[in-house]
């Protein structure tokens, strides 16, 4: 996953479960979105991933604790129609 998010991204926190390393409990939320801030390549520890997410929260999670959500879509906004100006002829 970690050649495909890329800072800017928007990931869903899909495991909520204790620190991989530590046991202690997380600040993440599972269902919450988060804006990733910056991509380490830097294997995690469990073994599952090969890079660690920067979200913004403490300091970096297993990648496997989220899922890339896809980017949203330019959505077209209705334009105003430009109508020509009309001149007065003067004589």
């Amino acid at each position: 996953m970690s050649d495909v998010v890329g800072p800017g991204d928007l990931v869903l926190c899909v495991n909520a479960a204790p620190n991989h390393v530590t046991g202690r409990p997380v600040p993440l939320q599972a269902g919450e979105t988060y804006r990733v801030v910056d991509v380490m390549e830097f294997a995690c520890p469990c073994g599952r991933s090969n890079a660690l997410l920067d979200v913004g929260v403490d300091f970096a999670w297993c990648q496997t604790r989220f899922r890339l959500l896809p980017k949203p879509k330019a959505e077209k906004k209705p334009r105003k129609a430009s109508l020509p100006k009309e001149k007065e002829t003067v004589r």
